[in-house]
């Protein structure tokens, strides 16, 4: 963990963020300049402050960099929207924004500053609203639909859905802000139209239509599940038991290999179940917001497999990255792996102390 905070040290930029649209290659991710990159780098430095906090690095410099990107959020935050009519990059922003207020919230003492952070949380939850999917949740893509609408009328999806509904509801219980009821119910709907029997979850609302594409199978689902049962179970839908908690718990970390393959690859969704290089390292992270769901007796078995698996991963350089996306993939794989480190060393402690 040290060496991955060591990354992000030497990694930032500047003026605090992380990332940028630098490193082009020959087949590069959809990206309407300015708003497209505004948003990616918000989303890149959400999760990279978001893991370097939770890493719990105490040193100087560790301390210098999560105020300087503090100071960015609250800049930069207020400022993203999405960059046009074919893409809501900005939801992942938002979301990964509302991850690192919320740490930062927990983490500060002045009330006048705990105050403030609350107020950027509650404007980006309010921002997010607005780009509400017509049928529900939020997607982040949109290229297909020749209708151009005020209110997105695309491609909502389950993960981008569950996504923001996780991060609204840690913002929500850290800090008390508000969450629209209406939206809620229409996202979690929308999670639950793409969900199949066996909690797959298919990749886009139109898919629904095709739920045995390679892509809507177990394995193809493995990092979408993750995320959309924790966001299922954490609003209190029944169904998601601790049984199917666990049954997809224990495929992610026994089929890991299919998402590994893709790991890397230049071509997005080019290899088995048409997995992505960037399913890997969200798939870890939210993996780790569903195992928290289940008994704590469970957590120790699950944190040493993981950590296994990330300590195996890490680069040379001490960053995590899964897929090369411009320069943002170095930072927020890195904080994503940060953060489940964290969760992974936390439930190892416990285990130790016997608590």
């Amino acid at each position: 963990m040290r060496r991955g905070v060591d990354f992000l040290l030497a990694d930032q930029n500047r003026d605090g963020s992380w990332g940028g649209p630098t490193r082009t290659k020959g087949l590069n991710i959809y990206a309407p300049v300015p708003g497209a990159h505004h948003a990616m780098r918000a989303g890149t430095t959400g999760l990279a402050l978001a893991g370097l906090i939770d890493a719990n690095d105490a040193r100087p410099d560790a301390l210098r960099a999560v105020e300087q990107a503090s100071a960015w959020c609250a800049a930069e935050l207020p400022k993203l929207r999405r960059a046009e009519e074919t893409t809501t990059y900005n939801c992942w922003g938002h979301a990964y924004g509302l991850r690192a207020l919320t740490r930062l919230h927990r983490r500060e003492s002045d009330p006048e500053r705990r105050a403030g952070l609350a107020r950027l949380a509650q404007q980006q939850i309010d921002l997010a609203n607005r780009y509400e999917e017509i049928n529900g949740g939020w997607g982040y893509l949109d290229i297909f639909d020749e209708l151009a609408t005020q209110r997105p009328s695309g491609l909502p999806t389950a993960f981008t859905t569950a996504t923001m509904l996780l991060a609204m509801a840690e913002a929500r219980d850290a800090m008390g802000v508000k969450l629209d009821a209406g939206v809620v119910e229409r996202s979690l709907r929308s999670i639950r139209m793409q969900r199949t029997p066996d909690f797959s979850y298919v990749y886009s609302f139109p898919f629904r239509a095709r739920p045995r594409n390679p892509i809507n199978l177990p394995a193809g689902s493995l990092a979408r599940s993750q995320s959309c049962n924790a966001c299922l179970r954490f609003f209190g839908d029944a169904t998601v038991t601790d049984g199917v908690l666990t049954t997809w718990a224990d495929r992610f970390l026994d089929r890991e290999g299919f998402l590994d393959i893709g790991r890397k690859r230049p071509v997005p969704h080019e290899t088995h179940f048409q997995i992505s290089g960037y399913f890997y390292y969200y798939g870890v992270f939210y993996f780790t917001e569903a195992a928290r769901l289940l008994p704590e007796t469970s957590h120790a078995a699950y944190a040493h497999r993981l950590a296994s698996l990330l300590m195996m991963r890490q680069e040379k350089d001490g960053s995590w990255w899964d897929y090369p996306l411009y320069d943002y993939h170095q930072p927020y794989g890195t904080g994503y792996a940060l953060m489940a480190l964290a969760w992974c060393r936390d439930a190892l402690a416990r285990e130790t102390s016997g608590g």
